[in-house]
């Protein structure tokens, strides 16, 4: 196969996986806390016929070859609720919950109460504290969150707070090392938990996704203009080897 026509799909690969990632982000562009992925590409070089077979040194092909993608944790808009059990970390940290037989984590903070009062996620996975999930009591009322996690309430008819439980903050010394799970969740991965001072939680929070989406939209139609265009070079290199073959025919022997 000619060495323009490797190229082209070499490239047309890297801009299909692409667009794969670019999806994912615009379908996510409301879930709350999620995180935006990006392409990371190189160049590939390789030579274009074994270099023992020319006199000379051998012209090496240039090829694009899609290295991976990076995880964009930058923090997402905060967009209030009003409701006291919903939750944003402001800051690097995350949630830490009871998911799939395990600790899991996630920056999704709209939590509510399941039927025996804990604290649980949008999925009912168990929210912890520093001491294990958060429980409260039928009669408790007027929640609060304090910056550090604690949760406070009013129990029935009493004056003072009692408490709940604190909230546990996760912090990593590379969040983006950390495994993506779906569903929000994230496992600690190849990631080292270790002790975060500088995060805080806003009640009444929600943190939304940090996807762009004009950017993501617009990068989707530099993809599909970019696929067409080595597309229609392609064909056109096609095109062309065909017409010289169908001359050379007509060369008299």
């Amino acid at each position: 196969m000619q060495n323009a026509l490797l190229i082209g799909l070499s490239r047309q690969m890297t801009l299909e996986r692409q667009m794969d990632v670019i999806a994912n982000n615009v379908a996510n562009a409301n879930t709350n806390g999620f995180k935006a992925d990006h392409s990371l590409f190189e160049e590939y070089l390789n030579s274009n016929a074994r270099e023992d077979n020319f006199i000379g040194a051998d012209r090496r092909v240039s090829y694009v070859q899609d290295r991976g993608t990076y995880r964009d944790i930058g923090q997402g808009p905060m967009e209030p609720t009003k409701n006291p059990l919903d939750m944003a970390i402001s800051g690097n940290a995350y949630f830490a919950v009871q998911a799939n037989g395990g600790e899991l984590f996630t920056r999704d903070g709209k939590f509510s109460l399941n039927s025996t009062g804990q604290l649980v996620t949008s999925d009912g996975n168990l929210v912890l504290g520093t001491g294990g999930p958060i429980t409260f009591q039928p009669t408790d009322h007027d929640i609060n969150v304090a910056p550090d996690g604690t949760i406070t309430v009013l129990e029935g008819t009493a004056k003072t707070d009692s408490i709940r439980g604190k909230i546990r903050m996760a912090s990593f010394d590379d969040p983006t090392k950390l495994t993506k799970l779906g569903a929000n969740l994230y496992s600690a991965g190849s990631a080292t938990q270790q002790a975060d001072t500088k995060s805080t939680v806003q009640q009444g929070y929600i943190e939304k996704s940090n996807v762009n989406s004009v950017g993501e939209m617009t990068r989707m139609v530099e993809v599909m203009r970019s696929y067409t265009a080595i597309a229609n070079l392609l064909q056109q290199q096609s095109d062309l080897h065909k017409s010289a073959i169908e001359k050379l025919a007509d060369v008299p022997a």
